[in-house]
């Protein structure tokens, strides 16, 4: 793809959506592109091997017939390594969609993880809720849990509802990049991370997240008092994180890992969490490490006051 085409594609915005549930997302007209400031030229990624043109060939050909036997056979084919991006959309739409994902990975490849997905994801891609919801009951078997789109390790490949906009894809795209890069990244993490690049913008050549619609259930929860500790969020197990009051942790998840990015900490915490994995499991230590071991009682008080004067839009 074409660098000044990459170019265009640097910001992608959620507008904000009152909803009481923050675990929901904006409706598609809620969402939209912005063109990004001028880019500076940033250093090519570090070598990673790379999928080959056979490796390609091989995964397509079984795709196709995968596609055939379930009625999708019509479905259009778009490389964009280290993905295969299915549509049922429009050329032009498929196209825009490839776009973002190819601005995706690069600059997650760039600035964040060392690792790209071990084997080739597809990324289907629906343009309208019935086909979204058709086309996961043919290839998984299973009712789609979500109206905008997941990531699926057991029926590899990311499946979305286009329609809802790009901010749930780049937050999809996330996850198998952890998942190479971190494995067994406790959920805190990889949903922090995801969350923060829903509405993720270019400015200076490199991808940095933006205050979203999740702010505002973040700042009413931490004016509830409801929200936890961190080292009470660090040791949540999956089940856990994604019980009913997950949208309090996504949120909390997010705009710590916000924080740590408009503090110029961010890839020095990931990476040295990533280090320190087994003899930190839940990142807590390498989290007060990090942020120069303060008192983390008064830090909390310091970042929740610091999250309620963020603004959004």
């Amino acid at each position: 793809m074409p660098s000044s085409y990459r170019a265009g594609l640097a910001l992608l915005v959620l507008q904000a959506c009152a909803n009481p549930d923050p675990t929901v997302k904006p409706p598609a007209d809620r969402v939209h592109a912005i063109q990004p400031r001028d880019a500076k030229p940033h250093a090519p990624p570090p070598a990673r091997a790379a999928f080959t043109a056979e490796d390609y060939a091989t995964h397509i050909a079984a795709l196709r017939t995968r596609l055939a036997a379930h009625g999708l056979a019509d479905l259009t084919i778009h490389i964009e390594e280290p993905f295969v991006v299915v549509g049922d959309g429009t050329a032009a739409g498929l196209e825009r969609s490839a776009g973002t994902v190819r601005w995706a990975a690069d600059q997650l490849e760039h600035h964040l993880f060392e690792a790209r997905p071990t084997r080739i994801l597809d990324i289907f891609l629906f343009s309208t809720a019935a086909s979204y919801e058709a086309g996961v009951r043919a290839l998984t078997g299973e009712s789609p849990s979500t109206p905008y789109g997941f990531y699926s390790h057991a029926s590899p490949g990311l499946y979305m509802n286009i329609a809802t906009g790009g901010g749930t894809l780049v937050h999809e795209i996330v996850h198998p990049y952890v998942e190479a890069d971190f494995p067994d990244a406790p959920a805190w993490l990889n949903e922090g991370l995801g969350s923060l690049y829903e509405q993720s913008a270019e400015p200076d050549g490199h991808i940095v997240g933006l205050t979203n619609w999740r702010l505002a259930g973040l700042q009413r929860a931490i004016a509830k008092g409801v929200v936890p500790s961190f080292q009470t969020l660090a040791r949540m197990d999956s089940a856990t994180f994604y019980a009913e009051s997950s949208g309090t942790n996504y949120s909390q998840a997010r705009y710590l890992m916000y924080y740590l990015q408009e503090h110029d900490r961010l890839q020095t915490f990931y990476r040295a969490f990533r280090a320190a994995r087994e003899r930190d499991p839940t990142g807590y230590a390498t989290l007060v490490h990090t942020l120069g071991d303060p008192d983390m009682a008064a830090f909390e008080r310091d970042w929740r006051a610091w999250v309620a004067k963020l603004t959004f839009p």
